[in-house]
């Protein structure tokens, strides 16, 4: 599936769902909880805010790199993940909204 369809899904799966808006992160489509943005499609990947030891696990396993929105500074809870399925965007999202959440709550 292209990167369009899978964030396509990625949206859908969060559609309806209490508190999930939808804003932009650095000009891109984003999804956001509690006002924090937690997942958007930048440049064709996946990026998603994680807690750093997730991240670094994720790294290690090649499943994407380290996000840099462009400005030479490597964010440490964020990673971009080349498209891949469905269920493993979709999934990641999960993670990433349940983090952010958990930080918007305190």
């Amino acid at each position: 599936m292209d990167p369009e369809g899978l964030w396509k899904a990625v949206v859908a799966a969060f559609a309806g769902q209490p508190g999930i808006t939808q804003a932009k992160m650095f000009g891109a489509p984003g999804l956001r909880v509690g006002g924090k943005v937690f997942a958007t499609l930048w440049k064709d990947t996946l990026v998603v805010k994680l807690p750093q030891a997730r991240v670094d696990a994720l790294l290690a396993a090649g499943r994407g790199q380290r996000f840099d929105p462009g400005m030479g500074r490597l964010m440490k809870e964020w990673i971009a993940v080349p498209p891949t399925d469905e269920a493993a965007w979709v999934g990641l999202a999960q993670e990433a909204k349940e983090f952010v959440a958990k930080g918007a709550r305190q």
